[in-house]
């Protein structure tokens, strides 16, 4: 356990400095496009417009099953080889961890939004936010825009960084390579429309579950990291008491965690309606009493807190790489 808090330290240190250079993706495949690649062809094979609803379902748990076997295979047989190449293993471990973190690249996409909206005003600000989003973008004003930002900020702290971290210590590397198979697999199956109704149900679930704890630990983080905020509004305690009144409110069991925290540490309210192309959804809003007109400020703030809460996880590796060192 030592060396793997030791390997997650040196990841996420190597992913804030370093991210995902472009450069680099430019020669290789990214890891998790591979994996979409291959949902993509199951999707195609198995998802098939002649069968029920019932034979798309049990062709969703199959085309999951073979993908998470696909993935738990592969991962176990990376850790082995690290294992098998002693020190220099380990260092190819961070690096493979590194790649599955999302701390910087996250940071550079919300920036990318403040940024555009700063010097672009809202054409610009729209096409930017429309990257990291899957509401539509037109309807938005500016504050609009920027909570947008925020929610996505908070959720993807969970499932980009807090999550895989936590699965990697759970289970190694064979447990990150089946959280991000399965992550992925909801974001390209796990809707609710007809097509994917049934075939993507197995991946919502199971993405669902895997995310349960992250998403409630990352809101533990944010109010934690509110603590050390010179302009903090709210303390721990009133913090969380906001985000468990609400965070049940969200459509999903999970994101409503992260963002109503966050959105408490910042003192505005998130959630509310939105348009999902021809669909609109009436969300309630989260952290009601909070300001509806988020501002350029309170982006940049949103990003210092998920550095904050960040840089409480590498403290915690350290002590506990410390303490747990024998003699």
């Amino acid at each position: 356990m030592i060396a793997r808090l030791a390997i997650l330290l040196a990841a996420m240190v190597l992913d804030r400095l370093v991210g995902d250079p472009p450069w680099l993706w430019r020669s290789l495949k990214h890891p998790v496009a591979l994996m979409g690649e291959a949902i993509d062809v199951l999707d195609r094979r198995l998802n098939r417009d002649d069968f029920t609803r019932e034979t798309r379902r049990r062709a969703g748990f199959f085309a999951l099953g073979l993908l998470l076997l696909g993935a738990l295979v592969l991962g176990g047989f990376v850790a082995a080889l690290a294992d098998a190449l002693g020190f220099f293993g380990m260092v190819c471990e961070a690096l493979v961890v590194a790649v599955f973190l999302a701390h910087k690249s996250l940071i550079d996409h919300v920036r990318v939004v403040g940024a555009a909206l700063r010097d672009g005003g809202l054409a610009e600000g729209r096409r930017a936010v429309a990257h990291i989003v899957g509401r539509d973008p037109e309807q938005l004003d500016k504050a609009g825009i920027i909570r947008a930002a925020i929610e996505s900020l908070a959720e993807n702290a969970s499932d980009g960084v807090v999550a895989p971290a936590f699965w990697f210590l759970l289970l190694g590397l064979p447990g990150l390579f089946a959280y991000k198979l399965v992550n992925t697999a909801d974001s390209m199956i796990g809707h609710m429309d007809a097509r994917y109704r049934d075939f993507g149900y197995a991946s919502a679930k199971l993405d669902d579950i895997l995310n349960f704890v992250p998403a409630r630990l990352t809101a533990v983080l944010f109010a934690f990291a509110a603590i050390f905020s010179r302009r903090r509004r709210a303390g721990f305690s009133a913090i969380m008491a906001r985000t468990r009144r609400d965070a049940g409110l969200h459509r999903s069991p999970n994101a409503g965690w992260p963002e109503t925290a966050l959105a408490a540490a910042l003192d505005i309210s998130v959630g509310g309606p939105r348009r999902y192309r021809d669909l609109i959804v009436d969300a309630p809003q989260l952290n009601p009493e909070g300001r509806r007109d988020a501002t350029l400020d309170d982006l940049a703030r949103s990003i210092n807190l998920f550095d904050r809460a960040m840089a409480i996880v590498m403290i915690a590796i350290v002590v506990a790489v410390v303490v747990a060192i024998p003699g």
